[in-house]
């Protein structure tokens, strides 16, 4: 039926259900306990223990308006976002296509955001499902020039620091015009120790972790990547995210591949798994890897974990598996 809607629509009445099973106690334990079958293992990472390996990717849940109902369907974390310090509507519709015979997506969404204030007060009044780990990716204002991009992020992370288990600053998405520039040598590490001082400096008023990871492209070089993970490295951040979506279009048969904007999905998979590999090669798996892209089964999920990821998220893979995909994959990975 969610296919028969146009994709922006169907995800906006999914979440609009998982709203739903979030804040009504019969659905919430009707979902859980049918859905969240075999809860994996903890993981330790950056100084967070995670109930399992399996996360929500930013992207699905922008403005932490389903995130209670999402955490009922067994995911060890949900990250939230891309935030914006102020509302913003995005590019355009349409912008979000479904390329179904390679189960994949092309999105070209610009950070739709209803801005940080509203992602905080989301995330406040109630009490947090147990076991569930609170993530927050962070994007800088469309129009907001890369010389104050910093300016946006610290922002972002002072407001949303009290509420958030960790952050995540997203320079590398295909849809926010010079965005991925930040991810270049020049930008990058100047920006990251910024930011790695402010998280300090939140840290000790907080008094608890606050780890501060990056989400990298899929697209960047072996130089990019490599001048990339030296920044993050000299910068003290926690951790990567390998990857935000892909502007290639390699191996694709829709005939809605020319559409502009980021690829997910199956497409997305072979690309991201090799990034991942690379960072634990260079970083000789130092560095937590959350590894995101192309997660569509429990194949893909063990894949990532064995190049050297701690964690892996999902995203495209909800939408064309369904709600029971979360626990499939903890059950593959630890069976009873």
């Amino acid at each position: 039926m969610l296919f028969r809607l146009d994709p922006e629509r169907a995800h906006a009445l999914s979440l609009s259900l998982l709203r739903l099973v979030g804040v009504l106690p019969p659905l919430r334990w009707t979902v859980s306990s049918t859905l969240s079958v075999g809860r994996g293992r903890p993981v330790e990472a950056f100084g967070l223990t995670f109930a399992n390996a399996v996360g929500l990717a930013a992207g699905y849940d922008k403005d932490a308006v389903a995130w209670r109902g999402l955490a009922c369907l067994g995911f060890g974390h949900v990250e939230l976002g891309t935030v914006t310090p102020r509302p913003q509507t995005g590019n355009p519709r349409p912008r979000v296509f479904r390329l179904t015979g390679d189960r994949s997506l092309i999105n070209r969404l610009g950070f739709p955001s209803r801005g940080a204030d509203y992602v905080v007060r989301r995330l406040r009044p109630a009490a947090r499902p147990h076991g569930v780990l609170v993530g927050v990716n962070l994007g800088k204002q469309r129009e907001t020039p890369l010389e104050r991009a910093a300016d946006d992020y610290e922002l972002l992370m002072r407001r949303l620091a009290p509420v958030a288990d960790y952050l995540t600053v997203n320079v590398s998405s295909p849809n926010t015009p010079e965005l991925r520039r930040l991810q270049h040598r020049e930008w990058l590490g100047p920006l990251l120790r910024r930011l790695g001082e402010h998280r300090n400096a939140l840290r000790d008023k907080l008094g608890r972790p606050l780890p501060l990871l990056v989400k990298l492209s899929p697209d960047l070089s072996d130089a990019e990547l490599d001048s990339a993970l030296a920044a993050i490295q000299d910068a003290g951040l926690d951790g990567v995210v390998a990857t935000n979506t892909t502007t290639s279009r390699d191996g694709l048969a829709s005939p809605l591949a020319d559409e502009t904007g980021g690829l997910s999905g199956a497409a997305l998979s072979a690309r991201s798994t090799s990034m991942v590999r690379r960072i634990a090669r260079q970083t000789g798996g130092n560095l937590p890897i959350v590894a995101s892209g192309g997660v569509m089964g429990p194949a893909d999920a063990r894949e990532k974990l064995d190049a050297g990821a701690c964690l892996v998220q999902l995203y495209t893979g909800l939408i064309y598996e369904g709600p029971g995909l979360v626990s499939r994959i903890l059950q593959e990975l630890h069976p009873c």
